[in-house]
């Protein structure tokens, strides 16, 4: 019997989120004897490539090269594509065609997604703030040939994977810190993930505080001396209002293999993972903090939210939902003019605005009460390593994949 033909078409060798689930894919079909995996990486930003030693980038490479090959044969067919990118980049590309997006970080998709969607036989999506958008966004047209208006949506199933437990393994890390307590920020520099607000609104809290600090591991591009310089320089801009605060501020700079960040999760001197970011598809450096039990200030909205809320007994033994988080307040508003992307984010899209009084506040609680967030932390992290199990998680994906495989 022969083997289904699969080629995964995503930025595989790239060091970014969306490189981070098309390798987590690949793991999951391999574990499929009865598939033959081809692999067709596509360039992803510049965010630079996965380190080029490892057992499974030697692997990936000869895959790559062999699927080359292949193509370039003109004899090239295969019986299922499974797409890892955006929407707008979604093509009919072989009989079946799966559509794997971490979808959104605002509150519905555009007119554009909803045509490409379609194009898919499935979609597979990362959280569900984001199957939300996806199914449930409709756009109102009129039917050029009759004149009627007619409401446009996505037509094909969407399902949610999350992201497994990653690697829990820890590699020293050095890091030279005057500071004890220290809030941590993981995310690339720029307005959507509001890395000017997370940092000033910190400067204005504890600016008297000597013995605080916080780290910023950022980029704007890449990991590259250039881009350090520029990052660096942006940070001069946004402390320059503080000329004699006591609190600190360090910037972390470049590219930390999964051990590396591991062990700044559990550093004894990093107390907390802040975001203020305006929405995420899942919030990948979030969840790896909620593994290592790191305690959380964030937004209660968007994809993150799927894996900070679990449901838990009360003194009674009733069961709810509750957020195993700081959780700071939000309101929902239209996003800025600058962050309109054609295709991608409309308009007339909403995303939240995190309350600085709210976020300075959540912060102050997690110094003083260190003890008490630390152990809401921990049952999160149980919560969280029960939950997305590796090998239940790579199974989830699988099976949704092989439910529309010929």
């Amino acid at each position: 019997m022969s083997k289904t033909k699969i080629i995964i078409r995503g930025p595989i060798l790239s060091a970014s989120g969306y490189g981070e689930h098309c390798r987590f894919l690949y793991r999951s079909l391999k574990k499929q004897e009865d598939v033959q995996i081809f692999l067709d990486n596509i360039p992803w930003g510049q965010l630079g490539s996965e380190p080029s030693y490892s057992k499974e980038r030697n692997e990936i490479n000869r895959i790559i090269n062999d699927t080359r090959m292949y193509v370039s044969s003109q004899k090239a067919t295969f019986d299922a594509c499974i797409q890892v990118t955006i929407p707008n980049e979604f093509e009919h590309y072989a009989p079946v065609n799966i559509g794997v997006t971490a979808g959104i970080e605002t509150d519905r998709i555009t007119e554009q997604w909803i045509d490409s969607c379609n194009k898919m036989n499935k979609i597979i999506t990362i959280s569900e703030h984001a199957r939300k958008g996806i199914s449930e966004t409709t756009v109102k047209k009129q039917d050029p040939s009759t004149g009627i208006e007619i409401m446009k949506r996505v037509t094909r199933p969407v399902s949610v994977v999350p992201y497994p437990v990653p690697n829990m393994e820890k590699e020293d890390i050095e890091l030279e810190l005057d500071t004890s307590f220290n809030f941590l920020v993981m995310a690339l520099m720029g307005e959507r993930k509001n890395i000017p607000n997370t940092i000033s609104w910190f400067l204005e809290e504890f600016q008297d505080d000597e013995d605080v600090g916080m780290i910023v591991k950022t980029a704007i591009r890449s990991g590259c001396e250039a881009d350090r310089v520029a990052v660096d320089h942006a940070l001069k801009a946004l402390t320059a209002d503080y000329p004699n605060r006591k609190c600190k501020i360090y910037l972390l700079h470049g590219r930390l293999s999964d051990e590396e960040r591991n062990s700044l999760y559990s550093h004894d001197k990093v107390k907390a993972l802040v975001t203020l970011s305006h929405g995420e598809g899942f919030g990948l450096p979030i969840f790896e903090a909620a593994c290592n039990g790191l305690p959380i200030v964030a937004p209660n909205w968007s994809g993150h939210v799927d894996f900070l809320n679990h449901e838990v007994k009360d003194k009674k033994g009733k069961t709810k939902n509750k957020g195993l988080f700081s959780k700071v307040d939000y309101e929902l508003a239209a996003v800025q003019k600058s962050s309109v992307w054609e295709g991608v984010i409309g308009r007339d899209h909403k995303w939240c605005y995190p309350k600085k009084n709210s976020y300075k506040q959540k912060m102050r609680e997690v110094y003083k009460d260190y003890t008490l967030k630390k152990s809401i932390s921990k049952k999160l992290q149980q919560k969280v390593l029960e939950n997305y199990e590796s090998e239940k998680i790579h199974n989830l994906f699988l099976s949704e994949i092989m439910e529309v495989l010929p």
